[in-house]
């Protein structure tokens, strides 16, 4: 397996694989598939920041995964040095290592951009999702108690966190 940077020929398997985890999860609190202009105008606003999009490519030229971090807290100044991740894998390629590979790959793009905090949000049932972030060196900072919905059920958030560049201010 390969993990390189998207381009807009793999739109449409991202969106594939998007798509799935929206109809079958709640790791994305969207009720509805998104469409393909959807996915087209977010890759089109992560390339304008210069925000990495990257994907998890087999030998067969299959992608099976990707991972992408953009601002937190919507580019507000004082977060400048923070950004949120989201990674997401194929329904049959789960458990077995192309999540953590991709979060990985986002640290070097992450601290040559000067980010200081990586954040991730992580539906609290998601116990693989928030173990894969534990053994990255990702801590729990918060839980927040049904703030979000879907299907008919209210849903717990967990935000993790990890310092990208080494500097951990709270350890010193």
């Amino acid at each position: 397996m390969m993990i390189r940077r998207a381009n807009q020929a793999d739109l449409p398997s991202i969106l594939t694989i998007y798509n799935e985890v929206i109809v079958a999860s709640t790791a994305i609190y969207f009720d509805e598939p998104v469409s393909l202009e959807n996915r087209l105008v977010w890759f089109e606003q992560q390339c304008a920041r210069n925000f990495p999009v990257l994907v998890a490519v087999e030998a067969d030229h299959e992608i099976v995964g990707f991972s992408a971090f953009g601002d937190w807290r919507g580019a507000w100044p004082g977060y400048r040095h923070t950004v949120e991740h989201s990674v997401h894998v194929r329904a049959d390629h789960r458990r077995a290592g192309i999540g953590g590979q991709l979060v990985e790959a986002l640290f070097p793009y992450a601290r040559e951009q000067g980010k200081h905090v990586m954040i991730g949000s992580i539906d609290a049932a998601n116990v693989a999702s928030i173990r894969l972030h534990q053994r990255l060196g990702f801590s729990t900072v918060a839980h927040f108690r049904e703030v979000g919905r879907k299907f008919d059920r209210w849903l717990d958030l967990v935000f993790v966190q990890r310092m990208v560049d080494g500097i951990d201010v709270q350890a010193q």
